[in-house]
């Protein structure tokens, strides 16, 4: 095969989150997430702007996935509404809810379109985080539950599941920076997040595979950074490791293996003494084997040692914030490396994404892994006659396609690739700002026009090959 084809089986998906795109965030019994609650906290996200209408997907799913059939696109990534679908995060399921969920899969399914459902996409009920939230273990016990619910409810019909979208952020941006709801700033909380994130992917693996078909499989997306030293300086290789540690091994340290890392314990040590960990929850997390990896990928970190033990700027893309995201490792220094940015600021580097795929081919040899987002941010706007041009766009996917058909002639075994986003939406902290979609919404008519990107994308999608970038479309 030459090196722009991908295996006919290949999926070309999209992928959405509920709180980003959904709206109707008081209708049919739902109850505030702690999104809700966070983007209603003055301060806390770029003017005041919230997801309470989004880009109204509830009352607009048909529109969009006749769009992604339009497209070609043949798999399609979304999450559920934890409080959609039980308003207080316990209990009995609201159907009302469960509805729109059955609706959207067999849309989906009308159109040839393989859903693909993430069980959590950082949308905690308000009323779990009142009681402690992911800091808690009560918290993994309620989303086991709760995974139960909907895999009886959709398991008959969708085959591929996501229990966790990239829990580091859930753990670290929620519970240690504060960027992210639900806003607190305590390292120790989040690593009790951490650990309680791990243990609820367990516990839901083992309750979906109670009311599911066994031929579905189970997965989960983790954002695992590609993390580079600045130069081959002892120091700077030990500040690596220990981003490494708290970036990828404390998830699939216990998911691949059963442990924590020694190293990332050690560092950790003078934090906290995990005592939370319980004697049987590591086997708990190993003894629900992954059927896939998801792996989401934007952007490589480049760190090294600070000197004197002086914390240095925060460079590591995660927002602005006086608390750090990374746990004991307040000496690490973050660098800017050079080349071109999208919108975030994040610089494009396609060849972490295959460094990152044949990593995990190393590190879970056998694993299926599917790329479940991958995309860039940029300033898109109509022209004169309404079309939205974006060659940046482009050039950023078809780079990274070309790393992950790089993976796959290098024996990593990638099934799929989903394209973030579907649609420009609520980007959390920074509101309506950033632009990820391969469709531009206008935010004041809601009328949705696909990207010259989505197109290309279409193409790609349609032929199994990866068209030039400069190809017309």
């Amino acid at each position: 095969m030459s090196d722009s084809v991908f295996p006919p089986a290949f999926l070309w998906g999209s992928a959405t989150s509920a709180y980003q795109i959904e709206g109707a965030v008081r209708e049919g019994g739902r109850t505030p997430s702690i999104w809700d609650t966070f983007s209603h906290t003055p301060g806390k996200t770029a003017g005041g702007e919230t997801g309470d209408i989004a880009v109204d997907h509830f009352h607009r799913y048909r529109e969009d996935v006749a769009l992604m059939a339009d497209l070609g696109l043949n798999a399609y990534r979304f999450s559920v509404s934890w409080s959609r679908v039980q308003p207080t995060g316990r209990g009995p399921a609201v159907q009302v809810g469960l509805d729109f969920y059955r609706r959207l899969v067999d849309e989906l399914l009308a159109k040839g379109i393989r859903p693909a459902v993430t069980l959590y996409h950082w949308d905690l009920p308000q009323e779990l985080e009142d009681a402690g939230g992911w800091p808690e273990r009560d918290t993994a016990l309620r989303f086991a539950e709760y995974a139960s619910v909907v895999g009886e409810a959709l398991g008959d019909r969708v085959e591929h599941w996501i229990t966790l979208n990239e829990p580091w952020c859930s753990a670290f941006l929620g519970y240690g920076s504060g960027v992210h709801a639900p806003g607190r700033t305590d390292p120790v909380a989040s690593l009790r997040a951490a650990h309680h994130l791990n243990l609820a992917h367990g516990l839901a693996a083992t309750a979906l595979r109670a009311v599911m078909p066994a031929r579905n499989e189970i997965a989960i997306s983790l954002n695992s950074s590609v993390v580079r030293p600045l130069s081959q300086d002892p120091a700077d290789l030990a500040a690596a490791r220990r981003i490494d540690d708290l970036a990828n091994g404390v998830f699939h340290g216990p998911l691949l293996h059963g442990s924590y890392p020694s190293s990332l314990i050690d560092a950790t040590s003078p934090i906290t003494d995990w005592s939370y960990v319980r004697d049987a929850d590591l086997r708990i997390i190993k003894a629900a084997p992954l059927d896939a990896l998801g792996l989401n990928y934007y952007t490589p970190a480049l760190v090294s040692a600070a000197p004197d033990r002086v914390a240095g700027p925060r460079a590591d893309g995660h927002g602005a914030s006086e608390h750090s995201p990374w746990p004991g490792a307040d000496d690490v220094l973050f660098h800017q490396t050079p080349g071109e940015r999208t919108e975030m600021g994040w610089s494009i580097d396609p060849t972490g994404l295959y460094d990152l795929l044949m990593r995990y081919t190393r590190e879970a040899p056998g694993l299926p892994l599917y790329v479940t987002e991958n995309g860039a941010a940029y300033d898109d706007k109509p022209d004169a006659e309404g079309r939205v041009h974006d060659p940046e766009r482009i050039a950023y996917l078809h780079g990274h396609l070309a790393e992950v058909r790089r993976a796959l002639t290098d024996g990593a075994d990638v099934r799929g690739y989903y394209l973030w986003s579907l649609l420009d939406n609520f980007e959390w902290a920074y509101g309506y700002g950033k632009r990820f979609g391969a469709v531009y919404v206008d935010y004041a008519t809601l009328e949705r026009t696909p990207k010259s990107s989505a197109r290309w994308y279409a193409r790609a999608a349609r032929t199994g090959v990866l068209p030039p970038v400069t190809a017309e479309v």
